[in-house]
């Protein structure tokens, strides 16, 4: 029964993709498919249509191997050697700049929004109210 559930789960994502390929092509819209079914995607989770538990064994299975997606991406860098070698140093310093840049601002941008969400009280454990009456 797992393994149904797995390939269910799986197959839900996959929809997800579908469905954003599909708007991307309807609508000719500059976004690719992927990002159109991701957002489809945190719709779904959000507005509860979708509940998060029917898709995290999936989820965390293709969470695991996203690296394996990627390396076809990065082995195809390969292809176009001759772009690193005739100035591409400066291609390499725009990657790399751009990364920080991108990681520096994603970090300031959490901080930002946690410092402006309300925080739940914490109720304290029952060990630590009998410590403090005792004190």
């Amino acid at each position: 029964m797992k393994v149904i559930k797995f390939f269910l789960q799986i197959a839900l994502l996959t929809g997800f993709y579908g469905a954003g390929l599909l708007l991307q092509t309807v609508s000719k819209a500059p976004i690719p498919g992927s990002i159109f079914g991701l957002v489809l995607l945190f719709l779904a989770l959000k507005l509860r249509i979708v509940p998060a538990k029917w898709m995290e064994q999936g989820a965390g299975f293709m969470q695991k191997f996203i690296p394996l997606f990627l390396v076809p991406a990065t082995v195809g860098v390969m292809d176009y050697f001759q772009v690193f070698t005739a100035g591409g140093q400066w291609l390499i310093l725009i990657v790399v700049l751009s990364t920080l840049l991108t990681m520096i601002l994603a970090g300031l941008t959490t901080q930002w929004v946690a410092q402006r969400t309300p925080k739940p009280k914490e109720e304290a454990a029952p060990c630590v109210k009998s410590f403090t009456k005792q004190a």
